[in-house]
């Protein structure tokens, strides 16, 4: 390992982890092969094959310690309610446990069964008892012509765009904080009155496409940070139909909600008019979404602020998941605040998180040592971060979005991520890292989001 986050030397990359575990069992005399299946709704899944030491020789916890990062991650980046695996009893009895009521991943136990709407199961099965792979493909067919509104939810700013023809006729951010909410129609009045704005600025509504955090199902808001105050009672009365009651208002105009990474991934593909992109939005979290080699969403959660990346179980713990080293602490304002009080930057504690991010950002374009450092961290993070993502993705481009990558920190983390992909991973520099213009490393969602519905 090359390169050290300076403001984090305590930072083990997953892939550096993965890479020195695989490189021990290949030299050992005695391994298995672990077969793990994940599989979601409509029996989509994905198959992942690892080789460990054999079970009770002595490197029970290795593998453990290993496999449990892996199995996290699918479950994050693919999604799913089940766990098959094949090969191990030890491991099979370690992950059954963990995913319990109560386990060690009782968060993602009761989250995914819920997002889902179907009970969470870890089963051992023999080799030949692994489902054959079935997977999904999403097409979509990215246009922007009439009267559209195009909507980005963050958890600190919403944006919105009115687009007429392709032409963005107007876009606004607009701070406001729906996390902290329970009443419901906080957000409502909120989302409302964005949409409204930008259809004062256009001469009617043809369709409205909305990118914000979370699960969603035909258009309705299944699982959704923005909305982690709301009781769940008020919740299924007025949040899971939000979306599509707001669009009734503009008349009967086709409406589609999706995840804000997905929507990420499409702004890439309209940006760089290419396939195999991740796009990442380092925003109040970190948002993801992929276009494979088809042009084609997989239907994949890509919620990759839970996915694991720094192996260290001493690092930050996520306050929602429960879990350390996940990547909303890497690649998100939380990061930035993290390592800002790492290198003794001390904040106002009225500031809310946007406006600590934007205190760093300003010290940063007076060329703050400290301020400098965060950025230079981050970009370390994600170097080796990336080459961990493109252990499950094929990558051609990664697209940065979000606020954290607004000026120029952003173009700090784009430079230190960069080099240190393509030098520690030689085999990894086909991936071009890159970030839109500045006006749409902001907004860019917003606008890509008024391309997701289909005009007649």
């Amino acid at each position: 390992m090359k390169y050290v986050p300076s403001l984090d030397k305590q930072f083990i990359p997953m892939i550096i982890k993965l890479n020195e575990f695989q490189k021990q069992v290949q030299a050992a005399t005695v391994k298995q092969k672990v077969v793990i299946c994940v599989e979601r709704n409509n029996g989509f899944n994905h198959i992942y094959q690892i080789d460990t030491f054999k079970d009770f020789t002595g490197h029970d916890l290795e593998n453990y310690a290993v496999v449990e990062r892996i199995i996290k991650t699918l479950l994050w980046l693919v999604g799913g309610f089940k766990i098959y695996i094949a090969g191990s009893e030890y491991l099979f009895e370690a992950i059954h446990k963990d995913y319990q009521p109560g386990g060690k991943r009782d968060f993602d136990f009761h989250f995914l069964a819920n997002a889902y709407e179907h009970p969470f199961s870890v089963v051992k099965v023999d080799y030949h008892e692994i489902p054959p792979l079935k997977q999904e493909q999403i097409s979509f067919d990215a246009n922007l012509n009439g009267c559209r509104i195009g909507f980005d939810a963050g958890g600190s700013d919403r944006k919105v765009s009115a687009v007429v023809d392709g032409k963005v006729v107007y876009s606004e951010e607009v701070a406001w904080l729906p996390k902290l909410n329970a009443d419901p129609s906080y957000h409502y009045q909120g989302i409302l009155e964005a949409m409204n704005t930008a259809a004062s600025h256009m001469p009617r509504v043809d369709a409205i496409g909305v990118s914000s955090a979370g699960i969603y199902v035909n258009n309705k808001v299944m699982v959704a940070s923005l909305f982690l105050k709301v009781p769940k009672d008020l919740f299924d009365a007025h949040v899971k139909n939000m979306y599509i009651d707001i669009a009734k208002t503009f008349g009967d105009v086709p409406l589609v909600v999706a995840n804000d990474g997905d929507v990420s991934a499409l702004a890439g593909a309209m940006e760089l008019k290419d396939n195999q992109i991740l796009g990442i939005a380092m925003g109040t979290s970190e948002a993801a979404g992929y276009v494979d080699e088809h042009g084609s969403l997989k239907g994949w959660l890509n919620e990759l602020a839970f996915v694991p990346v720094d192996f260290n179980p001493a690092s930050m713990v996520d306050e929602w998941s429960g879990d350390y080293g996940c990547g909303v602490k890497y690649f998100s304002q939380d990061s930035v605040i993290k390592l800002a009080l790492a290198g003794g930057i001390h904040f106002d504690e009225q500031l809310t998180l946007a406006q600590k991010l934007k205190y760093i950002q300003k010290l940063n374009d007076e060329n703050h040592p400290v301020a400098q450092q965060i950025f230079e961290s981050i970009g370390v993070y994600l170097g080796y971060t990336l080459a961990y993502y493109a252990h499950f993705y094929q990558l051609k481009h990664v697209l940065l979005l979000g606020r954290v990558v607004s000026g120029k920190g952003g173009n700090t983390i784009l430079e230190i991520a960069t080099k240190v992909l393509h030098e520690e991973f030689p085999q990894l520099r086909h991936i071009k890292i890159s970030m839109p213009d500045e006006m749409n490393r902001r907004v860019g969602q917003s606008i890509a989001a008024a391309c997701l519905p289909k005009i007649g």
